[in-house]
Formats: structure tokens, C-alpha cells, sequence
């Protein structure tokens, strides 16, 4: 089963984080997508995480944080 958190946007960004079920354990393992550009333009990074969650609330929440994250290093002056 997998679960996507409502997509919302950071800036040029699209941020897309999901959580899914792994076999009969009710473990969860979690990814992101983060979006920017329109049309032939778009670039789509998505991010696999090993570790594994108890709960599809902390998947989430961990792919959003580490999205933010990245994010942020992409927008700061040393980036550019």
C-alpha cells in the first residue's frame, strides 16, 4: 500500500513525499519527488531513504524534512 501526502509547493519546487507499506512487517519505507519547471522544461529528482518507519505519519515526515533540506542547499548563494 502506499500512502501520498498531499503535494505543496517551496518556492520553484513541487514536493511530492510518499510512504510505502513493506510486506506483512507494517513497516513503511519513504520517498519524495521534488518537481521544478513547466513543459519539456521539467526536471523530476525523487529520493529513496533505507531506513525504515513504524508508521506512514513518520515516513512522511522524514522525506519532507529531507526534501526541505536539499531544497535549501540548492538555494543558497554557495549552490549558485
Amino acid at each position: 500500500m502506499t500512502i501520498y501526502h498531499t503535494p505543496f509547493a517551496v518556492g520553484k519546487y513541487l514536493v511530492s513525499p510518499l510512504a510505502r507499506q513493506l510486506g506483512e512487517g507494517g513497516r513503511f519505507a519513504a520517498s519524495v519527488s521534488i518537481r521544478s519547471g513547466r513543459g519539456s522544461g521539467t526536471h523530476d529528482r525523487v529520493l529513496r531513504f533505507s531506513r525504515l518507519f513504524d508508521s506512514a505519519a513518520a515516513a512522511v515526515h522524514f522525506a519532507t524534512e529531507h526534501a526541505m533540506c536539499w531544497i535549501h542547499d540548492r538555494s543558497s548563494p554557495a549552490c549558485a
